[in-house]
Formats: C-alpha cells, structure tokens, sequence
C-alpha cells in the first residue's frame, strides 16, 4: 500500500466516522449544484493487496440527512424522497476491487436504498495508507465517488426539475486497522 509495506493476507479497518463524509450532489434547475451530507455511517473495509481483492459494507442512516435547510432535511426523509420510516438506511456493499499496484482505484458492489439494490462502481482517488501516530494502527482511506440517477432507486420527487436525477455520490472515507 502507498506509504507502508504491503501485508500478506487480508486485513480488516473500521470506517472511522469522524475522518468519513457522505455527500451528495444534485442540479437545481440546471443551475446551481444543491450538496447535502449525511452524517451517520457506520462500516468496515477488508483489503488484500497481496491477491488485489477486498470487501466493503458501509450503512448510511438515511435520517442523518443535512443539508442545511432544517425544512428540507425533514421533507428529504418524506416517502417521496428517502421514506426513513420505513427504509432508514442505505447500504453499499462492494466486493469487487480493482487496484492501480497497491492502491485501490475502483470498488463495484451493490447500493441498497428504499429497498431496492442496483450495481454501483465508486471510483477511487488519493487513496493511500498510513501509521495513525496517535493511535500507533495503520489507517487506509480516499476520496471515492459514482454518479447515479435517483430515480432507478424510487426516488423520484421533483426529478428532473426542480432537482436533477443525476446525482453524484461522494465517499470521502477513512478507516483503522482493527
């Protein structure tokens, strides 16, 4: 891995929710990009850089949605929208790895939301490895994105106008060695 040897075998890092971001982008109007975030994800990243596969599971809390806008975090979550009742979370599971030497460049899975689940491939860039200083483990972590249309998900309110149904999905993630 850049930045450190690379290990025999599989190793297992915990996403580190504090060093991890989940926004989105969207076109309003086809004017300005409208972001929001969702603060609440929870996950864990298998790598083996010796057989260049890997595993990842991250769960998005649905509600967690911020977009600055108190009103619209709350219709978000509408059954037009993200329906939190009764589908709170959003799931991505990849287990499809491609590596550029060492470094992961690209995870293929499949993304889960309002029940129902569709291949996605989140493009990596900046990932890297290191030895936290602080917490003496090896962390692993990059900037990974997709671009989506919302609607294949059932999230079809306002698409296209006001807001586009292409929405670009970034995962800004880091992990510690567990």
């Amino acid at each position: 891995m850049a930045g450190t040897a690379a290990h025999a075998g599989p190793v297992t890092y915990k996403i580190d929710p504090t060093h991890t971001w989940t926004t989105w982008e969207a076109k309003h109007f086809g004017t300005s990009t409208f972001r929001g975030r969702f603060d609440k994800k929870e996950g864990s990243v298998t790598i083996d850089t010796a057989a260049k596969t890997g595993k990842v599971e991250i769960t998005i809390d649905l509600a967690s949605v911020d977009t600055g806008v108190d009103h619209l975090n709350h219709h978000l979550q509408e059954p037009e929208f993200f329906d939190t009742a009764k589908f709170p979370t959003a799931t991505f599971v990849g287990d499809n790895f491609r590596f550029d030497g060492d470094s992961v460049s690209q995870v293929t899975g499949q993304l889960t939301m309002k029940g129902k689940t569709l291949p996605v491939t989140l493009k990596a860039s900046g990932f890297n490895c290191y030895q936290n200083p602080m917490l003496k483990r090896q962390a692993c972590g990059g900037d990974f994105s997709t671009t989506l249309d919302r609607t294949d998900w059932g999230v079809s309110f306002g698409a296209p106008f006001p807001v586009g149904s292409e929405v670009r999905l970034l995962i800004e993630v880091e992990a510690i060695q567990e």
